[in-house]
């Protein structure tokens, strides 16, 4: 189970929550004395320092409900969840009007497991605070106590919530990563207790091997889904996909006629897929089969006129058939549609060159400098992912 380790000293003591004694009494010379010293070893985040200035305060003045406030933070900090709890009942009976301490009580209870408890503490900290980083860390520990009360389902709406919140935080990613990985577990499990012979199931496996690269289990398991139902939508294309991962590990050299008679399956059933019709198009492209690969890349567009990779594929057989200015035509429309599409803006810079543009060319070339340099290679084409295959860039590309 995760425990997840809130940055919450800093934020609720030296910023939004202002829970530093202000009421010391300026004749007092040892009350404003154990303040100094404690404001001082907060700065220096000495937290052992601080706490035993501010018991000493509390013992001066045990009526200052910031004291005690200021305290419930610190052996929170300290992970002293039990005493960082009595510490803010303490300062909520003194002012029951503190910010934010609610927020750090269900959190302090979260990490004693006390989900139930913490819940109505923490959700209201999630949906109603406006402050930034009390709701990530409500969030954070509502995926918890959700986790731990077996409410799979509120856990999955928190983490999209939080996704939604802070795209690109690392910590939200990677907690909220292992609740949808956890989910999906969950789910399997039940449909394979529920249905283990069932086609859902089959194509389940199919899917879990092909991701796993265990082709020939996955072409076992989607042919079955095919035995059962065979005209089922989609299962010869994903059958194409699996050979042509299988093809390019260079394992089998008739994979590639398996995909082509595969994905020329699936447009038997289903004429409208464009992503079969793609695939077939970028085989015979491969092949040499230009004049054929153009007309299908064609028929593909014609049925959807914002397919990105085709127009990009496209681009590339006009400027090998030497109509530059129909390349960049559909290259402009593919940058538009996806303006990180490093492999779009070279065809371009390309083409433009080609036509005589030689203003566009520079520009094209620096937008596709840009992309090339800064994306790890690993992270290019995002888009295209399991689904199809990506236009590359050619060993003649010079960045």
């Amino acid at each position: 189970m995760m425990k997840v380790r809130c940055r919450v000293f800093g934020i609720l003591v030296c910023g939004g929550l202002s829970l530093l004694v202000a009421q010391a009494q300026q004749g007092d010379d040892d009350q404003a004395a154990q303040y100094a010293a404690g404001q001082q070893a907060l700065a220096q985040g000495n937290y052992a320092a601080a706490r035993s200035a501010f018991e000493k305060l509390a013992k001066l003045d045990p009526d200052i409900a910031e004291v005690h406030a200021t305290l419930a933070v610190i052996c929170f900090k300290q992970r002293e969840y039990k005493q960082a709890i009595n510490e803010i009942h303490t300062a909520q009976k003194l002012k029951p009007s503190l910010p934010k301490l609610d927020s750090l009580l269900g959190l302090s209870m979260s990490e004693l497991s006390e989900f139930t408890e913490a819940l109505p503490h923490l959700e209201k900290g999630f949906k109603q605070t406006a402050d930034p980083e009390v709701r990530r860390m409500c969030g954070l520990q509502l995926l918890r106590a959700y986790t731990g009360l077996n409410r799979d389902a509120d856990a999955v709406a928190t983490a999209l919530a939080l996704n939604k919140f802070y795209p690109d935080d690392p910590e939200v990613l990677y907690h909220t990563g292992r609740i949808y990985g956890n989910y999906t577990y969950i789910v399997m499990e039940k449909l394979h207790d529920k249905a283990a012979g069932s086609i859902w199931m089959l194509q389940a496996q199919g899917e879990a091997n092909e991701s796993q690269k265990n082709y020939d289990a996955a072409i076992v398991a989607f042919n079955y889904v095919l035995q059962i139902d065979p005209r089922r939508p989609g299962i010869h294309y994903r059958l194409g996909r699996v050979y042509l991962a299988r093809l390019n590990e260079g394992r089998n050299s008739d994979d590639r006629d398996a995909a082509q008679r595969e994905f020329a399956a699936e447009l038997v059933l289903d004429p409208d897929n464009g992503n079969a019709r793609y695939e077939l198009a970028n085989l015979e492209a491969g092949q040499g089969n230009l004049e054929e690969a153009h007309k299908q890349f064609e028929q593909v567009l014609a049925l959807y006129p914002d397919f990105e990779e085709a127009l990009v594929a496209l681009g590339g057989l006009d400027l090998d058939n030497n109509k530059p200015q129909a390349a960049v035509t559909r290259l402009e429309h593919a940058t538009q549609l996806r303006p990180d599409d490093e492999v779009a803006w070279y065809r371009l810079a390309q083409a433009e060159r080609a036509t005589g543009n030689k203003e566009a060319q520079v520009k094209a070339l620096a937008a596709f400098k840009k992309l090339h340099n800064s994306t790890p290679v690993t992270l290019r084409k995002p888009n295209a992912g399991d689904e199809i295959t990506p236009q590359r860039l050619g060993a003649d590309a010079n960045p």
